[in-house]
């Protein structure tokens, strides 16, 4: 592992933390985060990544304001989840979520109470958007979202798009109109087939690419940091060089 990016969702945290043991390692480090953002009323994830920090103080400000609104609808879920004959709380939640608590952490809290058997049994019963826990959160707009990103000089990448509800081919025209610089061909998720269609993608509309493992620890046990689902995942250097050069470095 020589460069790493940390995109947690709704905060600098992390990366904030890992610098000094970044450097020691020898490991470089690439300041990111993932928003969640709404589009035709679905939520869709984007990346930002920032080569350079030099103007993310008015970013960080915004981000603040997110971390607010996951808190608002953290407690909701966990008044929702009650309702439905779930002994949780949102203090539970955040017990496990430390810096930043989300859906993942209370998919954990069912798993590990006992009341579904895996994560994905979770979300598909409780936490999804189509499941009858799911509870509505307060989302930038996707315009909103990568107009943030690049005003702080970062580059937006439209995340797993395997995951996107529409036809994401159809979809570029808008995405590009709205600011969006770059795609998220390399993912976990991706298959060959899908890589080379987001790489395709990225080629006919001049965006960068993007790519990463999205490990999460213990909330994804079957992913890999920097190497994906065994060992599904490589994203080449070539991919975090265009991205330095994008940003000048």
């Amino acid at each position: 592992m020589e460069v790493l990016g940390i995109t947690d969702h709704d905060t600098f945290t992390g990366i904030d933390l890992a610098r000094d043991a970044a450097r020691q390692a020898g490991v470089e480090l690439i300041c990111g985060i993932e928003l969640s953002t709404k589009l035709h009323g679905k939520s869709v994830h984007l990346l930002g990544y920032f080569p350079s920090e030099d103007a993310l103080g008015p970013f960080r400000a915004w981000v603040l304001e997110q971390q607010a609104s996951r808190r608002e609808r953290n407690g909701r879920l966990a008044i929702r989840l009650r309702e439905l004959g779930l002994d949780v709380t949102v203090e539970e939640a955040e017990a496990l979520g430390k810096g930043m608590t989300g859906r993942p952490h209370f998919a954990k809290l069912l798993v590990d109470k006992g009341y579904v058997s895996n994560l994905r049994q979770a979300f598909d019963d409780y936490l999804d958007e189509s499941a009858k826990g799911y509870v509505y959160r307060r989302e930038p707009g996707f315009s909103e979202g990568v107009a943030a990103i690049r005003q702080a000089g970062g580059i937006a990448s439209l995340a797993h798009p395997i995951r996107v509800h529409e036809d994401v081919p159809a979809l570029m025209p808008g995405l590009c109109d709205a600011g969006l610089n770059a795609l998220e061909a390399y993912h976990s998720d991706h298959g060959p087939a899908e890589t080379e269609l987001y790489l395709q993608l990225a080629r006919r509309y001049g965006l960068l690419v993007t790519g990463g493992s999205d490990y999460h620890g213990t909330m994804k046990p079957d992913v890999r940091l920097g190497t994906g689902c065994d060992g599904n995942l490589h994203v080449p250097p070539k991919v975090v060089e265009a991205l330095k050069a994008a940003a000048g470095r």
